[in-house]
């Protein structure tokens, strides 16, 4: 670990973490939380988190990881003042991402599962609630992402795991335009984006601010160090600002054009936009039914390879992001890494993949389970907590690393600056903003 591995490439390194930002949280979580939550509504609040919070996050985090040239875990202990314990959000941030893919491993795996049924034309037992308590299936698709998900990393960063990623996006940002392009041929579609794009500003309430602020984390992987490794991957050609405003541009665009092939498709076929993570398997598989046999097993295919595609390129991101924090603290190869981290990261997710049937849990509501569990560790508290130490750190020259040295890294290169006069928005409105949103949100978690 002592020569650092570099991207080949400016591209390689925008779509690889835009591909850590882009995953299940946007074409997944996004549409049934726009959907549960009211809509366009939702959409503008969750936008305006994106630019006001998530952007000067993602700055400080890329920031942090190329100026120390390491992972979350090495970063603090390289920009810290000596005696101070910033490093132990390292090791919490690392923490985090295996809480990540605890329950992310076998979303992606039910998403193979329908890829795979609708390819085969075996729809017949499709449902949602049949494959989620079927443990035998779980595990076997849990297992197939985590194994292809570390043999990728096997290879070295530009052959294995950049490559992969370059084409992955590609392939679906191409079929993102194809599956929106057919939803607005719809007889629904009007109405579906009339729901999903204009703002009804009745139905903006405190919870939706907290949902809207933690999906935006959530999107970005912001807090748990996702995007700290990347920026530790790249050069000083460009500015991290200007980075990050493309990473962001990408990311919003594959959310809300989920949303645009899913709500249209909702309201032509009456469907409950509403009906939360099942949105996409139970409703999506009733719509691609209900097309016609050779037709809705063509678009079912592409939709869910595209869903397949999204996920993977954060699977793979976030895997790296554990590999490389394991790799620094034992100096383990790539392989040897790579194997021993995927066991324990099939361990962990076998608690999700079997937690709807053999394993259950209920820790909050009597219909909650340990994905709901993980969940809440990531999306409610590490993700939040995470940014807002970020943040304090980034910002305070007498207890952290120092604003002065926070925008003398990310400005370096050619592309958009730090301003100074941006300096309130990242000292000042973000940790309060963070803070208070934080607060708010275990106010009105719904712990039974």
């Amino acid at each position: 670990m002592e020569n650092r591995e570099r991207l080949s490439s400016r591209l390689g390194f925008i779509l690889l973490s835009a591909g850590c930002a882009i995953g299940c949280g946007n074409v997944w979580k996004f549409p049934w939380m726009a959907g549960q939550y009211g809509g366009g509504g939702f959409v503008l609040i969750y936008v305006l988190c994106l630019l006001l919070l998530g952007l000067p996050v993602m700055v400080m985090e890329f920031a942090m990881g190329r100026a120390s040239q390491a992972s979350p875990v090495g970063m603090y202990q390289k920009l810290q003042k000596p005696g101070q314990k910033w490093h132990l959000h390292g090791y919490l941030a690392l923490f985090g991402n295996v809480c990540l893919m605890s329950f992310y491993t076998c979303v992606s795996g039910w998403l193979i599962y329908y890829f795979v049924s609708f390819l085969t034309g075996n729809t017949a037992d499709l449902g949602f609630v049949n494959m989620i308590t079927n443990p035998s299936l779980n595990m076997i698709f849990m297992l197939i992402v985590v194994v292809v998900g570390f043999a990728v990393l096997c290879f070295n960063l530009q052959g294995g795991l950049e490559r992969v990623t370059k084409y992955m996006m590609v392939a679906l940002l191409i079929l993102m335009v194809v599956l929106a392009v057919n939803s607005f041929t719809l007889s629904g579609a009007a109405e579906g984006l009339k729901f999903y794009l204009l703002p009804d500003f009745s139905k903006i309430t405190p919870n939706v601010v907290v949902g809207a602020m933690n999906q935006a984390f959530f999107t970005l992987s912001l807090g748990i160090g996702s995007m700290a490794i990347f920026g530790s991957y790249v050069g000083k050609e460009r500015s991290l600002l200007g980075e990050s405003v493309n990473i962001i541009c990408l990311d919003t665009f594959v959310a809300i054009t989920a949303g645009l092939i899913i709500f249209p498709a909702c309201f032509t076929y009456n469907v409950e936009v509403g009906s939360g993570p099942s949105l996409l398997f139970d409703t999506m598989a009733s719509v691609f039914l209900g097309m016609g046999a050779v037709s809705g097993r063509i678009w079912g295919t592409l939709f869910f390879l595209f869903m397949v595609f999204a996920a993977f390129s954060t699977i793979l991101a976030v895997f790296e992001n554990i590999l490389a924090c394991v790799r620094e603290l034992t100096g383990w190869s790539r392989p040897k890494g790579s194997l021993i981290c995927g066991i324990g990261l099939a361990l962990t997710s076998t608690t999700t993949a079997l937690g709807y049937s053999v394993l259950q849990f209920h820790p909050f509501a009597p219909d909650s389970a340990w994905l709901d569990f993980w969940d809440f560790i990531v999306s409610t508290n590490l993700l939040p907590i995470g940014s807002l130490i970020f943040a304090v750190f980034c910002c305070s020259k007498r207890y952290g690393w120092g604003w002065d040295n926070m925008i003398a890294e990310a400005n370096v290169g050619k592309g958009l600056k730090v301003k100074a006069w941006m300096k309130p928005i990242f000292c000042y409105v973000v940790p309060i903003a963070i803070l208070v949103i934080y607060v708010m949100g275990l106010i009105s978690f719904k712990w039974k």
